[in-house]
């Protein structure tokens, strides 16, 4: 299918599917803002209250070049497509605003310690007063009850309780932490799919309600149902590259000394690979004509992989597993993956221009929309940069935010 079919029937008058939903974005660092980054790819209004100083994502470096003032790659990720409001929330004049713009509110987005929004004044039940049918979405390390709830929670904890860290890395060295986010990035998109059954919910019944996520339970969640297999006493083994289900499989080095991630998922495909490497005889030889066989004979049936492959150019082993429907994918570095042809054609590198005049490529939506197409419609926005424009709309005249601005309020 060529692009212009699939987005033959798109509407342009529409920000997305989530067009008309308002969100107050109270958040830091990157669970909190890639839920609130979501909702905002798809369509929603959203509006991010911060501390006066800003919040952590503006200060993780390193910093876009030709940036002016300097901005945080990581800033600039997460909190596109959204409007800055700087408020106080610990003060009562900025807790005041913060209640009338919920009148106005869809969807709260909070990832403070369990308990701190509450002290505020603008906890669920405090909003709640306000608003009754308010989706409140908070995302904590643990959760909002459980004996660890009010402990301190961030991403590499989440992955090591988790148990996801004793997993990773290779067999014989010592457990590796993810090199991105992973449990900030799942718990932002449990906390996003949550906001939108709720939101579903409370369109149905006109009922509001409480979302609690934590990172330890998306990560969870997302574990492929291993934490069953441990409540089974059954051994889980850490595999590197391997798996126990798809033997040979590894990441191959070709000639060249470039990196192939290849595997065998089928028994009939294994036929196949020894067609490719004009091994017939292979094809039948009962060490390897099924996967418990394969697994039986593992170490062998890997080296023949390796051996074909480091006879071979990555482009060339490439080239003749994709024309053979063998499942392989070149090992890139973020910098190539930017480059490639296929995801520039999936829109998911986006030219932005940000403050400063800097234009900058920032990682599109993933889901795509036939009817309510997503983009990057606006970089993230500068401190406060939507102060006069958010405030304004609550009747808020200029005469009382400069008083706001002189009593550090906004």
């Amino acid at each position: 299918m060529e692009k212009s079919e699939f987005y033959r029937e798109a509407r342009r008058d529409l920000s997305g599917p989530l067009a008309g939903i308002r969100v107050l974005d109270v958040t830091t660092s990157w669970a909190g803002p890639m839920c609130a980054c979501i909702l905002a790819d798809l369509g929603a209004d959203v509006i991010k209250v911060e501390a006066i100083e800003g919040e952590v994502a503006r200060r993780i470096p390193p910093f876009i070049e030709g940036s002016d003032p300097p901005v945080s790659f990581a800033n600039a990720t997460v909190n596109r497509n959204k409007r800055s409001l700087t408020l106080d929330l610990r003060k009562p004049e900025g807790r005041d605003i913060f209640l009338k713009l919920v009148a106005r509110t869809d969807i709260i987005v909070e990832n403070f310690r369990a308990g701190t929004l509450h002290k505020w004044g603008v906890g669920y039940d405090g909003v709640r007063a306000v608003k009754p049918d308010i989706v409140y979405v908070s995302i904590t390390g643990w959760g909002q009850f459980g004996p660890s709830h009010d402990r301190a929670g961030y991403d590499p904890l989440a992955q090591a309780a988790g148990g996801f860290i004793a997993l990773n890395g290779t067999p014989d060295g010592p457990p590796v932490k993810a090199p991105t986010f992973l449990c900030d990035d799942l718990a932002g998109l449990h906390g996003a799919i949550g906001a939108m059954a709720a939101l579903r919910h409370r369109d149905r019944t006109g009922e509001g309600q409480h979302v609690d996520v934590a990172l330890l339970d998306a990560m969870l969640f997302q574990s492929n149902g291993y934490p069953t297999l441990g409540a089974l006493g059954i051994d889980i083994p850490r595999m590197g590259n391997q798996f126990t289900f798809s033997v040979p499989t590894n990441v191959y080095r070709c000639k060249d000394g470039k990196l192939v991630m290849a595997g065998i998922l089928l028994d009939t495909h294994w036929k196949v690979l020894a067609h490719v490497m004009e091994r017939p005889e292979l094809a039948d030889d009962p060490r390897f004509t099924t996967l418990a066989a394969r697994m039986e004979n593992r170490i062998e049936a890997d080296r023949l992989v390796a051996d074909w492959m480091a006879a071979r150019t990555q482009a060339d082993a490439l080239e003749i597993w994709g024309r053979e429907g063998l499942a392989a994918a070149p090992v890139r570095t973020h910098a190539e993956v930017a480059r490639d042809p296929h995801v520039l054609a999936r829109d998911m590198m986006q030219p932005v221009e940000h403050p400063g005049g800097a234009t900058v490529p920032i990682v599109g939506p993933a889901a795509k929309f036939s009817r309510t197409p997503t983009r990057v419609r606006s970089a993230a926005p500068a401190l406060g940069a939507h102060n006069d424009e958010v405030l304004g709309e609550l009747g808020v005249g200029t005469d009382e935010r400069t008083r706001l601005r002189a009593a550090r309020v906004i």
